[in-house]
């Protein structure tokens, strides 16, 4: 029986896109199946006193993830690693576009209704995102952000982080590292500090 990893992501975030490569990668050498869960860095950051700027460039995330809950909604949590995937790969590693174009194309390669780009303003959408993200965090507390990978509905944890995305068994065997911690009890954090930035090379 595959095991379920549930994957909380932003599109916004170049870190998220990386780690969401390797599970996708993982899927091809270990029997996972991914489960992907929307979350906001938005709401992450909601109420904490950042620039104006950083604040304004997580803002541009809404219209995505917005897509995201109401693909969900209409077609199942199924579309949300394909729609994911297309988005991703024109967002990643350019800057989120402001305009509709790209998320438009995006819609129209998982082959989902072209209406669905009305979603990027439309704030019905926000209350799916928020509860969505609100159970990611529950599950790893508010010092973290995104991805979090939960296993099996049991311990989730923020990251991990990783520039390149592993490939091949490479994959396999952080994911066989990954497991093993999440089902330590006890264990809460493995860091060093970031001295590179994200790279799809």
């Amino acid at each position: 029986m595959a095991t379920i990893a549930e994957f909380w992501f932003d599109t916004l975030c170049p870190w998220a896109w990386l780690t969401s490569r390797w599970m996708v990668e993982v899927e091809q050498v270990r029997d996972v199946t991914v489960r992907w869960r929307p979350m906001s860095l938005a709401l992450l950051n909601e109420g904490r006193d950042l620039p104006e700027d950083y604040v304004a460039q997580i803002a541009l995330g809404w219209g995505p993830m917005r897509v995201c809950a109401a693909a969900e909604q209409a077609h199942g949590p199924d579309v949300l690693g394909p729609l994911y995937t297309a988005l991703g790969t024109r967002f990643h590693p350019e800057p989120l576009p402001t305009d509709s174009p790209p998320l438009a194309e995006a819609i129209a390669e998982t082959g989902l209704p072209a209406e669905l780009a009305d979603a990027i303003d439309d704030p019905s959408y926000d209350d799916a995102v928020r509860a969505s993200h609100d159970e990611g965090m529950a599950l790893v507390g508010k010092d973290v952000g995104t991805p979090i990978i939960r296993v099996d509905g049991g311990a989730a944890f923020f990251g991990p982080v990783v520039t390149p995305s592993p490939q091949g068994e490479v994959a396999g065997r952080l994911w066989d590292g990954f497991v093993l911690i999440a089902a330590t009890p006890g264990v809460y954090e493995i860091k060093r500090t970031r001295d590179v930035r994200p790279s799809v090379e």
